[in-house]
C-alpha cells in the first residue's frame, strides 16, 4: 500500500521508511524543500498547505504516519525554543490531520507521534495508556499534539497516538549523545539516578509502528516502550557493562540545572516516567528486545 509519512528524514522516520520499503509498501514523503523525485510531496505545515496535485498522482493512500516535530533535547530551552517545540508539532499535525480527512478514499489508519512526556514526572509510579495526563511543559506539548490529531478520529478513521519513549540507537537520540563520554569511562548517573527511563530500541520502535498500522483493532494511545523500564542509575550501569567501561561518576543536579536551565533539566533529565506498554502487550506485539542488557548489546553491536 501507499504510506504517507511526515518526518521521514528523522531517526525514526528514516528507519520506518526502510522497513516499509523492505516489506513492499510504497512510501510517499512529505517534504518542505523542493521535491527532487517520485515519492515526494511538498508541504508547508506553517502555512497549512500541501501540493495536492502531486499527492493525487501518487495514488490512493492506505495509511498515514505523522512523525514531525523539532527535537526536544537539541537546544537549551528558552521561550523561543519552547514555542518552536510546540508549534512544530501542532502545526504539522493539524495540517496532516486536515489532509487525511480529505483523502478519497480515506486511509485505513492514521498514526500520529506523541511521547511518554504526556504523563509528566511520575516518580516510581507505574503508568500505562489509561493513566491521566501529567503536569509540566512536555505534558502540555503532548496533550496539544494529540489534540491536533483529533479531527481524524472524529472523521471515523482509526487513529493511533504513538507515545514514544527514549529510542535507543547509535544513529541519533539520547544514547548517541552519551556514547562518547561512556566510551572513555566518563559516563555516570544524572542527579540521584532514581528517575525512571522508559526506553525502546529503534528496531522495536519501528516494528511497533508497523504493528499498529496492520492491526485493525489497535486505536487510541499506544506506549512505544519496552516492558522493563529502568532507573537512570540502572541504565548507567547497564551501558557501562555493555561498553566494558567504568560508569561510576555522578553529574550533580545543580550542574544540570546550570547547564540546561531549570525547567529543561527537571523535565528532561531529572524527572521521568515508569511506563509500561499495556496496549502493545494486549495486542500481542512481540518485542525483539524486552530486556535492557540484551537490547544494548544488540544496539551497540
Amino acid at each position: 500500500m501507499n504510506v504517507l509519512v511526515s518526518g521521514a528524514s528523522g531517526l525514526i522516520g528514516t528507519a520506518l521508511r526502510q522497513a516499509l520499503t523492505d516489506r513492499g509498501d510504497t512510501v510517499v514523503r512529505l517534504v518542505r524543500r523542493r521535491t527532487t523525485g517520485e515519492g515526494e510531496v511538498r508541504w508547508d505545515p506553517d502555512a497549512g498547505t500541501v501540493d495536492m496535485d502531486t499527492l493525487d498522482r501518487s495514488g490512493p493512500i492506505g495509511a498515514v504516519v505523522n512523525l514531525s516535530g523539532a527535537g526536544i533535547g537539541d537546544h537549551r530551552w528558552n521561550s523561543a525554543r519552547r514555542d518552536e517545540i510546540l508549534h512544530s508539532r501542532t502545526a504539522a499535525t493539524a495540517t496532516i490531520a486536515g489532509l487525511t480527512t480529505e483523502l478519497d478514499p480515506p486511509p485505513s489508519v492514521f498514526a500520529s507521534g506523541s511521547a511518554v512526556g504526556f504523563y509528566g514526572n511520575r516518580g516510581g509510579d507505574v503508568v500505562d495508556e489509561a493513566s491521566p495526563r501529567g503536569e509540566g511543559f512536555l505534558a502540555d506539548v503532548c496533550a496539544a499534539w494529540e489534540e491536533a490529531a483529533s479531527p481524524v478520529e472524529d472523521a471515523g478513521i482509526r487513529t493511533v497516538l504513538l507515545r514514544s519513549g527514549i529510542v535507543l540507537s547509535t544513529r541519533g537520540g539520547a544514547l548517541a549523545k552519551q556514547l562518547p563520554l561512556f566510551r572513555v569511562g566518563l559516563g555516570g548517573r544524572l542527579g540521584s539516578g532514581r528517575q525512571y527511563m522508559s526506553w525502546i530500541t529503534l528496531e522495536d520502535e519501528v516494528a511497533a509502528i508497523l504493528h499498529v498500522l496492520d492491526d485493525g483493532g489497535c486505536a487510541g494511545p499506544v506506549n512505544l516502550t519496552a516492558p522493563a523500564p529502568v532507573t537512570n542509575a540502572e541504565m548507567t550501569r547497564a551501558l557501562g557493562r555493555a561498553l566494558h567501561r567504568p560508569a561510576g561518576l555522578t553529574v550533580p543536579s545543580a550542574a544540570l540545572r546550570l547547564a540546561f536551565g531549570g525547567q529543561m533539566a527537571e523535565e528532561l533529565l531529572l524527572g521521568g516516567q515508569r511506563v509500561v506498554p499495556e496496549a502493545l502487550t494486549r495486542r500481542d506485539f512481540a518485542f525483539r528486545h524486552p530486556e535492557l542488557d540484551a537490547a544494548l548489546a544488540a544496539v551497540l553491536r
